[in-house]
């Protein structure tokens, strides 16, 4: 498992090349697989997005801290239980990280562009579903983490039959726009959630 989960962004580039896409008899844009299976290609309902009351903030233990070069945000890690590199097989990503002993990851992809924080819903499905195409909204809200304003999404999505879910924190501002996304296999998600909120968590503006 931990091999498919380190190399799921090479399989976001396969993904193209098992599926077809068509249109039904009704109009409804559909997904064929290899396999028979077709799942429907729709977009995230239109809703109000709620604000969780609760203050989020950075875990104590969380000491280290990753800087971006290109947007003003940071990460703080405990760097007893995270590592961290640069570059990857995502060009858009600036840093990877990856929970020791656990198949738990994340990714900083920071860009100059300011997109206002109303719309970054429709961008982040969009990005998520090039991926995985079948992917789904499971929960979104916005919350305050360190006194600033985030779009939490947790989305779920499947590639080259692997469920993933990822839960994910989304930030703009004058700087550039910033997603902070971890990622683990569906069935682990409700295991790894406590420790991947703590990650995100450590979001913070210079």
């Amino acid at each position: 498992m931990r091999y498919f989960l380190l190399s799921f962004l090479m399989m976001m580039a396969l993904q193209g090349l098992t599926q077809i896409k068509a249109i039904t008899e009704t109009g409804d844009e559909v997904l064929l697989n290899m396999d028979g299976t077709w799942v429907y290609l729709v977009a995230p309902e239109e809703s109000e997005i709620t604000i969780n009351d609760k203050k989020f903030k950075k875990p104590e233990d969380a000491g280290f801290l990753v800087k971006s070069k290109i947007t003003n945000c940071a990460v703080w890690i405990n760097p007893k239980e995270w590592t961290f590199n640069k570059g990857g097989s995502n060009e858009d990503a600036e840093y990877y990280f990856e929970k020791k002993d656990r198949d738990l990851y994340a990714m900083l992809i920071p860009e100059r562009s300011q997109i206002p924080l109303e719309t970054m819903k429709m961008v982040a499905f969009e990005n998520a579903k090039s991926a995985a195409p079948d992917i789904r909204i499971e929960k979104e809200e916005y919350r305050f983490v360190n006194d600033l304003k985030i779009l939490m999404l947790q989305m779920s999505g499947t590639i080259q039959g692997i469920r993933f879910t990822y839960y994910s924190y989304y930030y703009s501002d004058e700087s550039g726009t910033n997603q902070l996304i971890t990622y683990t296999s569906e069935n682990l998600f409700k295991t790894y959630k406590s420790e991947m909120e703590d990650f995100l968590n450590g979001f913070v503006i210079q």
